[in-house]
């Protein structure tokens, strides 16, 4: 692939990636006019149409891994392993 060719493909992406930044953005606006007609009607679940809408709230339990650092530093360490990946970033 050409220097050139290159660049294009770069071009490309950033378009892509920006026509895709456009869509979730508009994506996340429809969420939220949803979520708050469901708010308005005091909901959590709606059906419209063939849809049923859901917003719910979750509970969940999460291991605090800050509190049991400075707790059981060592143990902690024992239990815990390096892992490796690669990264793609492109900048200008």
């Amino acid at each position: 692939m050409s220097k050139n060719e290159l660049v294009a493909k770069i071009e490309a992406l950033n378009e892509w990636e920006a026509v895709i930044e456009e869509a979730k953005a508009e994506a996340e606006a429809i969420r939220d006019s949803i979520k708050a007609e469901m708010m308005e009607r005091d909901t959590e679940e709606m059906t419209a149409g063939k849809y049923i809408v859901r917003w719910t709230s979750v509970l969940s339990n999460r291991f605090d891994t800050t509190a049991f650092k400075k707790a059981h530093g060592e143990l902690y360490k024992e239990y815990t392993k390096q892992s490796a990946s690669r990264r793609f970033s492109i900048s200008a």
